[in-house]
Protein backbone atom coordinates (compact mmCIF):
# COMPACT_ATOMS: atom_id res chain seq x y z
CA UNK A 1 0.00 0.00 0.00
CA UNK A 2 1.25 3.01 -0.84
CA UNK A 3 2.91 5.73 1.94
CA UNK A 4 0.42 8.85 2.37
CA UNK A 5 2.86 10.52 4.42
CA UNK A 6 5.69 9.74 2.06
CA UNK A 7 3.37 11.20 -1.02
CA UNK A 8 2.54 14.57 1.11
CA UNK A 9 6.38 14.68 2.01
CA UNK A 10 7.55 14.65 -2.28
CA UNK A 11 4.55 16.40 -2.99
CA UNK A 12 6.19 19.19 -0.98
CA UNK A 13 9.49 19.15 -2.64
CA UNK A 14 8.47 18.92 -5.50
CA UNK A 15 6.30 22.41 -5.07
CA UNK A 16 9.11 24.11 -3.48
CA UNK A 17 11.19 22.87 -5.85
CA UNK A 18 9.13 23.92 -8.64
CA UNK A 19 8.71 27.34 -7.31
CA UNK A 20 12.56 28.05 -6.57
CA UNK A 21 13.57 26.77 -10.34
CA UNK A 22 10.78 29.04 -11.70
CA UNK A 23 12.25 31.88 -9.66
CA UNK A 24 15.59 31.27 -10.68
CA UNK A 25 14.74 30.95 -14.43
CA UNK A 26 13.36 33.95 -13.90
CA UNK A 27 16.59 35.34 -12.85
CA UNK A 28 18.68 33.87 -14.61
CA UNK A 29 16.97 35.56 -18.02
CA UNK A 30 17.33 39.10 -16.02
CA UNK A 31 21.20 38.21 -15.09
CA UNK A 32 21.87 37.17 -18.60
CA UNK A 33 20.22 40.06 -20.02
CA UNK A 34 22.38 42.55 -18.39
CA UNK A 35 25.65 41.20 -18.80
CA UNK A 36 26.38 43.60 -22.21
CA UNK A 37 25.83 46.28 -19.33
CA UNK A 38 28.34 45.12 -17.00
CA UNK A 39 30.80 44.87 -20.39
CA UNK A 40 30.33 47.91 -21.06
CA UNK A 41 30.83 49.47 -17.86
CA UNK A 42 34.35 47.29 -17.02
CA UNK A 43 35.20 48.73 -20.70
CA UNK A 44 34.20 52.07 -18.92
CA UNK A 45 35.43 51.71 -15.87
CA UNK A 46 39.38 49.93 -17.23
CA UNK A 47 39.53 52.66 -19.52
CA UNK A 48 40.49 56.29 -20.38
CA UNK A 49 36.94 57.89 -20.17
CA UNK A 50 36.11 56.88 -16.14
CA UNK A 51 39.57 58.82 -15.52
CA UNK A 52 38.46 61.63 -17.73
CA UNK A 53 35.12 61.91 -16.26
CA UNK A 54 36.58 61.16 -12.82
CA UNK A 55 38.94 64.24 -12.71
CA UNK A 56 36.15 66.39 -14.23
CA UNK A 57 34.25 65.73 -11.07
CA UNK A 58 37.03 66.51 -9.02
CA UNK A 59 37.11 69.37 -11.06
CA UNK A 60 33.97 70.68 -10.15
CA UNK A 61 33.49 70.75 -14.27
CA UNK A 62 29.90 68.44 -13.71
CA UNK A 63 26.48 69.78 -12.76
CA UNK A 64 26.18 69.44 -9.32
CA UNK A 65 22.94 67.55 -9.79
CA UNK A 66 24.16 64.55 -12.04
CA UNK A 67 23.98 61.47 -10.44
CA UNK A 68 27.35 60.24 -10.68
CA UNK A 69 27.38 56.60 -8.38
CA UNK A 70 29.51 55.41 -11.62
CA UNK A 71 32.43 57.49 -10.94
CA UNK A 72 32.41 56.57 -7.28
CA UNK A 73 35.88 54.20 -7.19
CA UNK A 74 34.08 51.37 -6.02
CA UNK A 75 30.57 51.24 -7.08
CA UNK A 76 31.75 49.82 -10.23
CA UNK A 77 34.50 47.47 -9.18
CA UNK A 78 32.23 46.00 -6.41
CA UNK A 79 29.46 45.21 -9.72
CA UNK A 80 32.79 43.61 -11.60
CA UNK A 81 33.46 41.54 -8.62
CA UNK A 82 30.02 40.88 -7.13
CA UNK A 83 29.28 39.26 -11.07
CA UNK A 84 32.53 37.25 -11.17
CA UNK A 85 31.96 35.83 -7.80
CA UNK A 86 28.31 34.85 -9.17
CA UNK A 87 29.05 33.31 -12.19
CA UNK A 88 31.78 31.22 -10.38
CA UNK A 89 29.11 30.04 -7.82
CA UNK A 90 26.62 29.36 -10.93
CA UNK A 91 29.39 27.28 -12.20
CA UNK A 92 30.54 25.58 -8.47
CA UNK A 93 26.57 24.73 -8.56
CA UNK A 94 26.39 23.10 -11.72
CA UNK A 95 28.95 21.10 -11.41
CA UNK A 96 28.13 19.86 -8.04
CA UNK A 97 24.67 19.03 -9.46
CA UNK A 98 25.90 17.42 -12.67
CA UNK A 99 28.52 15.53 -10.42
CA UNK A 100 25.63 13.99 -8.07
CA UNK A 101 23.40 13.15 -10.91
CA UNK A 102 26.30 11.38 -12.47
CA UNK A 103 26.60 9.48 -8.86
CA UNK A 104 22.75 8.42 -9.02
CA UNK A 105 22.98 7.13 -12.36
CA UNK A 106 26.04 4.57 -12.03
Amino acid sequence: MADVARISDMEKLLDESRSALDQLMEALEAFAAVQENIRTLDLYYTGEEWREDFEADEQGLLPPDLKRGVLSEDAVWDLLTDNRELLARLLEVAAESIREGLKESV
